[in-house]
Protein backbone atom coordinates (compact mmCIF):
# COMPACT_ATOMS: atom_id res chain seq x y z
CA UNK A 1 0.00 0.00 0.00
CA UNK A 2 2.98 2.34 -0.29
CA UNK A 3 2.19 3.13 -3.93
CA UNK A 4 0.78 6.53 -4.75
CA UNK A 5 -2.88 7.14 -5.48
CA UNK A 6 -4.94 10.00 -6.89
CA UNK A 7 -7.22 12.09 -4.70
CA UNK A 8 -8.59 15.63 -4.50
CA UNK A 9 -6.22 18.30 -3.25
CA UNK A 10 -8.70 20.12 -1.04
CA UNK A 11 -12.36 20.72 -0.33
CA UNK A 12 -14.22 22.39 -3.15
CA UNK A 13 -17.67 22.90 -4.58
CA UNK A 14 -19.25 23.73 -7.92
CA UNK A 15 -22.80 24.71 -8.75
CA UNK A 16 -24.92 24.79 -11.90
CA UNK A 17 -28.54 24.69 -12.96
CA UNK A 18 -30.46 22.19 -15.10
CA UNK A 19 -34.04 23.06 -16.13
CA UNK A 20 -34.63 25.06 -12.97
CA UNK A 21 -33.07 22.55 -10.57
CA UNK A 22 -30.02 23.88 -8.79
CA UNK A 23 -27.17 21.42 -8.21
CA UNK A 24 -24.18 21.95 -5.89
CA UNK A 25 -21.35 19.42 -5.99
CA UNK A 26 -19.09 19.13 -2.94
CA UNK A 27 -15.88 17.09 -2.61
CA UNK A 28 -13.30 16.60 0.13
CA UNK A 29 -10.33 14.36 0.88
CA UNK A 30 -11.17 11.65 3.44
CA UNK A 31 -8.89 8.99 4.89
CA UNK A 32 -11.49 6.80 6.57
CA UNK A 33 -15.17 5.87 6.51
CA UNK A 34 -15.65 7.99 9.65
CA UNK A 35 -14.12 11.07 7.97
CA UNK A 36 -16.26 10.53 4.87
CA UNK A 37 -19.44 10.10 6.91
CA UNK A 38 -18.63 13.25 8.91
CA UNK A 39 -18.34 15.27 5.68
CA UNK A 40 -21.65 13.86 4.40
CA UNK A 41 -23.33 14.81 7.70
CA UNK A 42 -21.79 18.29 7.54
CA UNK A 43 -23.12 18.94 4.02
CA UNK A 44 -26.55 17.54 4.92
CA UNK A 45 -26.72 19.88 7.91
CA UNK A 46 -25.58 22.90 5.89
CA UNK A 47 -28.07 22.15 3.09
CA UNK A 48 -30.88 20.75 5.22
CA UNK A 49 -33.44 22.65 3.10
CA UNK A 50 -32.33 20.90 -0.13
CA UNK A 51 -34.54 18.33 -1.87
CA UNK A 52 -31.71 15.76 -2.00
CA UNK A 53 -28.12 15.43 -0.74
CA UNK A 54 -26.62 12.49 -2.65
CA UNK A 55 -23.38 11.07 -1.17
CA UNK A 56 -20.65 8.87 -2.67
CA UNK A 57 -17.23 7.94 -1.38
CA UNK A 58 -14.19 5.72 -1.98
CA UNK A 59 -12.10 5.38 1.17
CA UNK A 60 -9.98 2.70 2.87
CA UNK A 61 -12.11 0.12 4.68
CA UNK A 62 -11.52 -0.17 8.41
CA UNK A 63 -8.25 -1.94 9.19
CA UNK A 64 -7.26 -3.04 5.73
CA UNK A 65 -6.07 -2.29 2.23
CA UNK A 66 -9.54 -2.84 0.78
CA UNK A 67 -11.40 0.13 -0.64
CA UNK A 68 -14.91 0.82 0.59
CA UNK A 69 -17.12 2.24 -2.15
CA UNK A 70 -20.52 3.54 -1.12
CA UNK A 71 -23.27 5.77 -2.48
CA UNK A 72 -26.94 6.51 -1.90
CA UNK A 73 -29.70 7.87 -4.14
CA UNK A 74 -31.14 9.80 -1.16
CA UNK A 75 -34.70 9.58 -2.43
CA UNK A 76 -34.00 9.98 -6.14
CA UNK A 77 -35.09 7.11 -8.45
CA UNK A 78 -32.94 4.00 -7.94
CA UNK A 79 -29.66 4.18 -9.85
CA UNK A 80 -30.18 7.76 -11.04
CA UNK A 81 -27.99 9.61 -8.53
CA UNK A 82 -25.63 7.77 -6.18
CA UNK A 83 -24.21 5.34 -8.73
CA UNK A 84 -23.49 8.00 -11.40
CA UNK A 85 -21.83 10.12 -8.68
CA UNK A 86 -19.67 7.19 -7.52
CA UNK A 87 -18.83 6.24 -11.11
CA UNK A 88 -17.08 9.58 -11.62
CA UNK A 89 -14.74 8.80 -8.71
CA UNK A 90 -14.09 5.31 -10.13
CA UNK A 91 -13.56 6.47 -13.72
CA UNK A 92 -11.19 9.23 -12.65
CA UNK A 93 -9.33 6.72 -10.44
CA UNK A 94 -9.78 8.78 -7.28
CA UNK A 95 -9.69 7.35 -3.76
CA UNK A 96 -9.64 8.70 -0.22
CA UNK A 97 -12.34 11.05 -1.42
CA UNK A 98 -15.95 11.86 -0.54
CA UNK A 99 -18.52 13.68 -2.65
CA UNK A 100 -22.03 14.99 -2.00
CA UNK A 101 -24.26 16.48 -4.68
CA UNK A 102 -27.01 18.75 -3.37
CA UNK A 103 -30.16 19.31 -5.44
CA UNK A 104 -32.85 21.93 -5.08
CA UNK A 105 -35.79 20.71 -7.17
CA UNK A 106 -36.86 23.24 -9.79
CA UNK A 107 -40.26 21.86 -10.76
CA UNK A 108 -39.25 19.97 -13.91
CA UNK A 109 -38.60 16.21 -13.79
CA UNK A 110 -35.27 15.44 -15.46
CA UNK A 111 -35.84 11.70 -15.99
CA UNK A 112 -33.36 9.03 -14.94
CA UNK A 113 -30.89 9.88 -17.73
CA UNK A 114 -31.02 13.60 -17.00
CA UNK A 115 -30.55 13.00 -13.29
CA UNK A 116 -27.63 10.65 -13.90
CA UNK A 117 -25.89 13.24 -16.07
CA UNK A 118 -26.53 16.03 -13.55
CA UNK A 119 -25.26 14.07 -10.53
CA UNK A 120 -22.19 12.91 -12.45
CA UNK A 121 -21.50 16.49 -13.50
CA UNK A 122 -21.88 17.67 -9.90
CA UNK A 123 -19.05 15.40 -8.79
CA UNK A 124 -16.92 16.00 -11.88
CA UNK A 125 -17.15 19.81 -11.68
CA UNK A 126 -16.34 19.78 -7.95
CA UNK A 127 -13.32 17.52 -8.55
CA UNK A 128 -12.11 19.90 -11.26
CA UNK A 129 -12.52 22.82 -8.83
CA UNK A 130 -10.59 20.96 -6.11
CA UNK A 131 -7.75 19.77 -8.31
CA UNK A 132 -6.29 16.25 -8.30
CA UNK A 133 -3.01 15.30 -6.62
CA UNK A 134 -0.83 12.21 -6.34
CA UNK A 135 -0.74 11.20 -2.69
CA UNK A 136 0.91 8.46 -0.66
CA UNK A 137 -1.00 6.42 1.92
CA UNK A 138 -0.74 8.04 5.35
CA UNK A 139 -1.52 6.86 8.82
CA UNK A 140 -2.14 8.68 12.08
CA UNK A 141 0.26 8.23 14.97
CA UNK A 142 -0.68 9.44 18.46
CA UNK A 143 2.40 10.57 20.39
CA UNK A 144 2.21 11.42 24.12
CA UNK A 145 5.10 12.66 26.27
CA UNK A 146 5.84 14.64 29.41
CA UNK A 147 6.71 18.32 29.00
CA UNK A 148 10.43 17.56 29.42
CA UNK A 149 10.45 15.58 26.17
CA UNK A 150 7.97 17.68 24.21
CA UNK A 151 10.60 19.99 22.68
CA UNK A 152 12.61 17.01 21.46
CA UNK A 153 9.54 15.38 19.91
CA UNK A 154 8.38 18.61 18.30
CA UNK A 155 11.84 19.17 16.82
CA UNK A 156 11.87 15.68 15.28
CA UNK A 157 8.39 16.10 13.80
CA UNK A 158 9.32 19.46 12.32
CA UNK A 159 12.57 18.10 10.86
CA UNK A 160 10.68 15.19 9.29
CA UNK A 161 8.25 17.64 7.67
CA UNK A 162 5.16 15.70 8.76
CA UNK A 163 1.78 17.28 9.53
CA UNK A 164 0.90 17.32 13.21
CA UNK A 165 -1.23 19.04 15.82
CA UNK A 166 -0.09 19.44 19.41
CA UNK A 167 -2.23 19.65 22.55
CA UNK A 168 -0.64 20.87 25.79
CA UNK A 169 -2.55 19.50 28.77
CA UNK A 170 -1.27 17.49 31.75
CA UNK A 171 1.04 15.91 29.25
CA UNK A 172 1.73 16.86 25.65
CA UNK A 173 0.05 14.90 22.88
CA UNK A 174 0.78 15.12 19.19
CA UNK A 175 -1.58 13.90 16.48
CA UNK A 176 0.78 13.08 13.62
CA UNK A 177 -0.05 12.31 9.98
CA UNK A 178 2.83 10.39 8.45
CA UNK A 179 3.31 8.41 5.21
CA UNK A 180 2.77 4.71 5.94
CA UNK A 181 6.17 3.86 4.48
CA UNK A 182 7.92 6.18 6.99
CA UNK A 183 5.82 5.54 10.10
CA UNK A 184 7.92 2.78 11.69
CA UNK A 185 11.16 4.73 11.23
CA UNK A 186 9.56 7.77 12.86
CA UNK A 187 8.39 5.69 15.84
CA UNK A 188 11.92 4.27 16.26
CA UNK A 189 13.45 7.74 16.11
CA UNK A 190 11.03 9.11 18.73
CA UNK A 191 11.68 6.14 21.04
CA UNK A 192 15.45 6.49 20.88
CA UNK A 193 15.38 10.31 21.23
CA UNK A 194 13.28 10.09 24.42
CA UNK A 195 14.97 7.02 25.89
CA UNK A 196 11.77 5.05 25.41
CA UNK A 197 9.66 7.47 27.45
CA UNK A 198 7.35 8.32 24.54
CA UNK A 199 3.90 6.72 24.36
CA UNK A 200 2.87 5.79 20.84
CA UNK A 201 -0.62 4.89 19.68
Amino acid sequence: MSETYRTVEARAQADFEVKGSEFVGHVAPAESVAEAEAFVDEVRAAYADATHNVPAYRVPAEGGDMLREWSSDDGEPTGSAGKPALNVLVQRDLRNVVAVVTRYYGGVNLGVGGLARAYARGVSDAVDAAGVVEERPHERVAVTVDYDDSGTVRGILESEGVDFEAAYEERVSFDVRVPVAEADALRDRLRSATGGRVELG
